[in-house]
């Protein structure tokens, strides 16, 4: 005689709904460990996004401190800055002394780079050594070479005599042909340390089989170079790239320390301009519109090269 038991209608019932809620918790698990970051973004980099957009639109002055008043203005901000020559100039600083940064950065830093993936004595003290710059504090930095560039006590300008390379000294930060040229001089001192380490990680990653295959094929080596290393370094370059933009273009401290914008606002940069409407001038509201379009300059730039960056990985290449 058999027997058969029965399943209560409601455990059936219920069953179906277990996975369902598994995979809400799961979902909830999740989201409230996101929840922490999400909140300092908004919290960091969103509420002072939107506020910097809404005051580019008010008259915010020192008195709105007090008041609590910054009346909307509509376009006025940004008519003035635009307008203004000023603006203009820094613009035109900004792209030279970035994108000469980048280069003069990444081309020594790669040089650097590839030098060192040789091992050889003492390469580990070197590479150590060429950090320092990196290291220390940008304003440190600044201050440093503003005294070896100085016109009249500098020691690059004594050097220079001493070797008869040039018979009167370099106004190096005090003649607006010049200046803007050093600053850029000293922001690749500053930038080729990081480009180096960035670089070397990745040339690491590369299989020496490929080196190996190459050398049987007789390939030499800029070939090898051009072939191999600058095709498996496409991805690195480009956060290296992107990256150094980033902390180029709205660098402020070391052109402060070096002239303070000038002689005669040759060294004028978007980010120095910022700080010159802002807290020289005290007009928060054309500050604001300045720091907005430096925040879509970089905006574009990330956008554009990480799709970049995307579609090769997507390419296989």
């Amino acid at each position: 005689m058999s027997t058969t038991t029965a399943v209560p209608a409601k455990s059936v019932a219920a069953s179906p709904a277990v996975p369902g809620r598994r995979a809400s918790r799961a979902a909830l698990t999740r989201w409230l460990f996101v929840a922490p970051a999400v909140l300092y973004m908004l919290a960091f980099f969103g509420y002072p996004l939107v506020r910097n957009v809404v005051m580019s639109f008010q008259h915010y002055t020192p008195r709105t401190f007090f008041t609590g008043e910054a009346p909307f203005n509509g376009l006025d901000n940004w008519t003035a800055v635009f307008g203004n020559e000023l603006f203009t100039e820094s613009l035109w600083h900004t792209a030279v002394f970035t994108l000469g940064s980048l280069l003069g950065q990444f081309v020594l830093g790669l040089a650097l780079a590839v030098f060192f993936s040789r091992r050889f004595r003492l390469s580990g003290f070197a590479r150590a050594v060429l950090l320092l710059p990196w290291l220390i504090p940008m304003v440190v930095s600044s201050v440093v070479w503003r005294k070896l560039l100085d016109q009249d006590t500098g020691v690059l300008n004594t050097l220079l005599m001493n070797l008869h390379l040039t018979s009167e000294p370099v106004p190096w930060l005090s003649s607006p042909s010049v200046a803007l040229l050093s600053a850029i001089l000293v922001n690749i001192w500053v930038g080729i340390p990081f480009n180096m380490v960035i670089l070397y990680g990745g040339l690491q990653e590369i299989p020496r089989e490929m080196y190996e295959a190459a050398s049987l094929d007789g390939a030499g080596p800029w070939r090898t170079f051009r072939s191999i290393t600058l095709p498996q370094l496409r991805p690195v370059i480009t956060v290296v790239l992107v990256l150094g933009f980033m902390s180029t273009i709205k660098i402020l401290d070391l052109i402060l320390a070096l002239t303070g914008g000038g002689p005669a606002d040759s060294t004028q940069t978007l980010g120095t301009a910022t700080y010159q409407l802002s807290f020289q001038q005290l007009d928060f509201g054309q500050g604001a519109v300045v720091g907005n379009v430096l925040i879509l300059i970089s905006a574009v730039f990330a956008v554009f090269y990480l799709r970049a960056n995307r579609s090769d990985f997507g390419q296989g290449k």
